[in-house]
């Protein structure tokens, strides 16, 4: 069977989305403001209460599984509640409790999302922060500067051990340390915490739950508040999307707890749908993306989101690895990127083996929004398989499309967004414009013009493009996953440069699995053929270098999530830049 002609006329699995409701207001000068009116649950106001409730309508459902060696250990959502009970009345005997954060030096853990669950049931907030702040090689001075602005009251680690980097940092000096694994002396093990008795949850709808950090791209990160009524809404508007709340959740994931990704939308989702999360200790890169594919294999999910540089990844194991692909698309329904776009390319790839496989198309879909967004604003709730869109609206969410510089500039009000940054009310009120809506500072524009139903497609982020020397416009999003899609598996990302210069330049991420001059070879292959379909000097790539080495977590190059940061790979690749655009141009730099 053609595959281009399977993909075009396969059917779509049911995804099981509620119908599509939107309202429309067009006011003068070309602002549009997008409502959804679908109603949405309000049971849940505090981020235990969801737990609550699945520990007695489903009380040996699995909630959270992590690996145990070869297989699984699982922790039922009745189990979870008595824990967490216990825990939060360990809590109380430290003396900890209080409006002051725990802060979380941790990696996804069943553990870890007890300790949390425990201490914001309590009314304290708790403030995950990346582990790359702890682990061995930190850069302590993001941990100093997190500290600063969260305050915290006492500390958990899952290991002190694995962590001992970064609680040695002067600014944790003298604060209790809970330790998961290899208490040190002085320190509280976990364990110790289960034998205080049993504590209620007291939190109210209006306490803050947790502090989540931006990721600093554009300055020192902030703490964005999240309250406990909004972090339960947000779960409450993404169900609603739906019409099978009652139906099961199965989910394998990664994101870490430290980005509002994986801490709300996949974490707090699971609590919320009574739905089943199995912790994916596996990364989107070439040495750490086995183990996803290792727990792919055993586990069948229903939804399945993944960062774009995973399922490029992914479409290659799904390729050459049948049994995979008959596990994974066993049952799924829902496929779903997140934290950049994902070229066309890659989905109609994995769309094609899944006609091949089940004979159905699944629909591939993305969400929008940021960490001050709940973090979900808009997502596609539609059958879908056409990359690049921001969808609409979530329930009770309304969008504002302003329009700026020739584009229209996408902000979003509802009950999920933040009240502001912990302690910066400056920073807080000129987050949000005259009407009450947050600004993202990203632009939109419609799928099809005068059909606003079709949904929004980002349009670019307004600080992240720049202008060539000519007064040319880069979008610098559009033209790196466009250059990417042209090179294809030869490297892993690229950082699109030239603000200030006459013409574009990319610097390319290699994959470690490929010698050095077959990837420049696929660059040089690659950009001729894109260069001969762009249009305009802002659209072609005049030079681009292979870079001799991986993205830099420790310094933020690379985020949890998997992406490339483009600011701050730019200012650390500086002299790589300069390089590029060297006159003449050194042997390594590729010109077109």
């Amino acid at each position: 069977m053609d595959a281009e002609l399977s993909i075009a006329t396969a059917p779509f699995r049911d995804p099981r989305y509620a119908p599509r409701r939107l309202v429309v207001d067009e006011r003068p000068g070309g602002e549009v403001i997008l409502t959804n009116p679908t109603p949405y649950d309000t049971r849940h106001q505090t981020v235990v209460s969801a737990l609550e409730h699945w520990a007695q309508a489903a009380p040996d459902r699995v909630w959270l599984a992590e690996r145990s060696g070869e297989g699984w250990r699982t922790l039922s959502f009745a189990e979870a509640w008595q824990r967490i009970a216990a825990l939060a009345a360990g809590l109380r005997g430290l003396g900890v409790v209080g409006e002051r954060p725990l802060l979380i030096l941790a990696r996804n853990t069943i553990d870890h999302a007890l300790i949390a669950y425990a201490a914001m049931g309590q009314g304290m907030p708790v403030a995950p922060v990346s582990p790359q702040y702890g682990l061995p090689g930190a850069n302590v001075t993001r941990l100093t500067h997190a500290c600063q602005v969260l305050n915290p009251a006492a500390v958990y680690t899952e290991d002190a051990a694995l962590f001992a980097d970064g609680l040695a940092a002067p600014i944790l000096a003298g604060l209790p340390v809970i330790a998961g694994r290899n208490a040190r002396p002085g320190d509280v093990a976990q364990e110790t915490l289960y034998g205080a008795g049993s504590a209620a949850p007291t939190a109210r709808p209006e306490q803050h739950a947790k502090y989540l950090l931006t990721s600093g791209s554009t300055g020192l990160p902030k703490a964005v508040i999240n309250t406990h009524r909004g972090l339960s809404i947000n779960s409450a508007q993404i169900t609603a999307c739906f019409v099978d709340a009652a139906d099961e959740l199965v989910m394998v994931h990664s994101a870490p707890w430290s980005h509002s990704l994986g801490a709300n939308s996949i974490l707090h989702y699971a609590a919320h749908r009574g739905g089943s999360l199995y912790i994916d200790a596996g990364q989107p890169t070439a040495g750490r993306f086995a183990e996803t594919v290792r727990n792919l294999r055993e586990i069948a999910p229903t939804y399945q989101n993944m960062v774009p540089a995973a399922w490029m990844l992914f479409a290659d194991e799904l390729e050459r690895d049948e049994a995979l692909a008959r596990n994974f698309f066993s049952r799924v329904r829902l496929l779903q990127y997140g934290g950049a776009a994902l070229g066309q390319a890659y989905a109609d790839r994995i769309q094609a083996v899944a006609v091949r496989t089940v004979g159905e198309r699944i629909s591939f879909g993305s969400g929008y929004g940021a960490t001050e967004t709940g973090p979900t604003a808009s997502n596609v709730h539609w059958p879908n398989a056409r990359m690049g869109l921001m969808g609409l609206p979530l329930p009770g969410a309304s969008v504002r499309l302003l329009p700026e510089a020739g584009k229209l500039e996408f902000r979003v009000k509802g009950p999920q967004v933040t009240e502001g940054y912990l302690n910066q009310p400056e920073k807080s009120a000129a987050a949000f414009d005259d009407e009450g809506y947050y600004r993202l500072g990203d632009a939109a524009r419609f799928a099809e013009p005068g059909n606003p139903e079709a949904g929004l497609v980002f349009d670019g982020r307004i600080s992240e493009n720049f202008k060539l020397t000519s007064g040319t416009f880069v979008v610098v999003g559009d033209l790196r996953i466009a250059a990417l899609n042209a090179v294809g598996g030869a490297v892993t990302d690229a950082v699109v440069c030239g603000e200030n210069r006459e013409r574009v330049g990319l610097l390319f991420y290699p994959n470690p699995t490929l010698p050095r001059a077959e990837i420049e070879a696929a660059v040089r292959a690659g950009l001729e053929a894109f260069n001969a379909r762009a249009a305009g000097s802002g659209g072609k790539v005049a030079r681009a270098l292979v870079l001799r080495d991986a993205p830099d977590a420790n310094a933020g190059e690379i985020t949890d999530k998997g992406y490339i940061a483009q600011s701050i790979a730019r200012a650390l690749r500086a002299e790589s830049i300069d390089r590029l655009f060297a006159v003449p141009a050194p042997s390594d730099v590729l010109e077109f």
